[in-house]
């Protein structure tokens, strides 16, 4: 056997590569694969969110009306609702309702969650009670709300009245601007305490008990243990709660319209009420959508704040703000 065969004989045998096709490199790409996964959910927003809220910046500049496509006016919408009081009433009352309800439903949330993360008997049925104002649907509860505020069928004007003694006349509590607007507050602080209730106490069960133990042994009171170890730890969530209350308040429709519409002497337009009524049932869809469009600089106001609150979680998890 000659050199040359003994060495052939001796080479270990490797399978041939096969060259992958087009579509075999591309299917095994990290990047396609990702893309493609994403692409029905980038669908889905380009048509449910991205058109329509382009839609609806386009028409905030047109003159259009429901009967008519109408044309490029400018800013003319927006300068007439500079000069437009019942626009600068909404305006103040959504900014009013924003922030007394809000304030309303942390306090009270934040109490309620406090209240459930000690042991106490039928917790479960009790957190479970307390999700009720949430789970209900708005149109529902606003009708209660409208029943309970009514001014001869009231059972807080029957209880003051004919049960107490304390009043001689029902409270007509939707009948002149602040009762209503008083009135539809407490409804939202009602709606809204589970779900900042729930939220806050699914972040209190995060913080270790070591932390209050060692507190208890440096002889720490009640308060200092909340200023100094819940409020610090609970922050992060808190922040992104209180934003998400902030846009659902702001936004808040069905509540207010269900239960005032507006009224009374538009008193209690928020700017998504006052924007549905000026676009739909009056027609101006160009005016309708300036409206909601002026409403972007305080969502992205309420989207910035959670930004930069979240910046605090580093100092949580024990690394440097940027």
């Amino acid at each position: 056997m000659s050199d040359a065969g003994s060495a052939l004989a001796a080479a270990p045998w490797t399978r041939p590569a096969i060259q992958q096709g087009m579509l075999a490199r591309l299917f095994d790409s990290k990047a396609f694969l990702i893309f493609a996964c994403l692409l029905p959910a980038i669908g889905l927003l380009m048509v449910f969110l991205t058109y329509p809220l382009g839609l609806g910046i386009w028409l905030a500049f047109t003159d259009s009306t429901i009967a008519r496509r109408g044309v490029w006016v400018g800013f003319e919408n927006f300068e007439f609702l500079f000069d437009d009081p019942i626009f600068w009433k909404a305006v103040f009352y959504s900014c009013f309702y924003t922030a007394v309800a809000t304030i309303g439903k942390f306090g009270l949330g934040l109490w309620l969650a406090l209240l459930l993360n000690h042991h106490l008997p039928l917790k479960s049925l009790l957190r479970a009670i307390i999700l009720l104002p949430w789970i209900v649907p708005t149109a529902l509860s606003a009708i209660a709300f409208w029943w309970i505020y009514d001014p001869q069928f009231s059972i807080i004007s029957y209880l003051l009245v004919q049960v107490l003694g304390v009043r001689e006349t029902n409270i007509d509590f939707l009948g002149n601007p602040w009762s209503a607007r008083w009135s539809l507050v407490a409804a939202n602080i009602w709606r809204g305490i589970p779900f900042v209730a729930i939220s806050l106490l699914a972040g209190l069960q995060t913080i270790s008990p070591s932390l209050y133990e060692a507190a208890l042994l440096d002889g720490s009171t009640g308060w200092q243990r909340f200023r100094y170890i819940t409020f610090p730890m609970l922050l992060p969530i808190l922040a992104i709660v209180m934003t998400f209350s902030i846009i659902f308040t702001f936004t808040d429709f069905q509540l207010v319209y269900a239960i005032t519409r507006g009224g009374p002497v538009n008193s209690t337009h928020l700017m998504a009420t006052l924007a549905f009524q000026r676009a739909i049932p009056g027609g101006q869809l160009g005016e309708g959508s300036a409206i909601a469009v002026a409403m972007i600089p305080f969502l992205v106001f309420a989207t910035l704040f959670s930004y930069f609150a979240l910046a605090r979680r580093k100092w949580q998890q024990g690394e440097a703000n940027d």
